[in-house]
């Protein structure tokens, strides 16, 4: 493989997991509303979930999504659903509590991380996008399937650390702000930032 570009790719990744999209957004919503535990466990989702959508870019999936799309914007939607009932039902819910009573999660982390898995990992926008995206960063001169290894395996990396970055901080900010109506709060609108990022992954990602 082309080692510079290679590391050209690792800003590029870089780039694209510290932009905030439906993922990221998602994440920190679980963090504010759930904790961190829950935020790590939408954090491997959206790994796993990239990794997928990665690999039916490779493999060429992308250019038939681009002509097929009904079934993977049926499961788009079916995600961002997902998010929008997650943050409606923490919103709902939501209730000044004293610190105790705040270490009963509203969103267990399997629930968390299978609701992120399906809003990144067959999203047609997110596929087409990696087929368009990393044929820039292999090189002809070598053979292409260890170079598309090393780029989804770079990528996954690179974006498991931005978005672990985006829920160790938001579960920090929220452990810090202490007392019941804080808590109430922080349930609303970590609920209302799960919304959006359903309304997101349905009418823009």
């Amino acid at each position: 493989m082309d080692w510079g570009l290679w590391a050209g790719f690792i800003v590029a990744a870089l780039i694209v997991g510290l932009l905030p999209g439906p993922g990221v957004t998602s994440i920190v919503g679980y963090a504010l509303t759930a904790g961190l535990r829950t935020a790590l466990a939408s954090v491997l989702g959206a790994t796993v979930g990239n990794a997928i959508a990665m690999t039916l870019s490779l493999v060429g999936v992308g250019v038939l999504i681009a002509q097929w799309p009904g079934a993977f914007v049926a499961i788009k939607w079916i995600g961002a659903a997902y998010l929008v009932g997650i943050g409606l039902y923490a919103i709902i819910t939501a209730r000044a509590v004293d610190d105790e009573e705040a270490q009963v999660k509203t969103v267990k982390p399997a629930a968390a991380f299978w609701g992120t898995v399906a809003i990144t990992a067959i999203n047609p926008k997110t596929i087409i996008f990696f087929v368009a995206f990393t044929p820039q960063f292999i090189s002809a001169k070598h053979a292409y399937w260890p170079q598309a290894g090393i780029l989804l395996a770079t990528f996954c990396v690179v974006v498991t650390l931005s978005d672990g970055f985006y829920a160790v901080a938001a579960s920090w900010v929220a452990s810090h702000l202490k007392g019941p109506q804080v808590h109430l709060w922080s349930q609303r609108i970590g609920g209302a930032v799960l919304a959006m990022a359903g309304l997101v992954t349905a009418f823009v990602a």
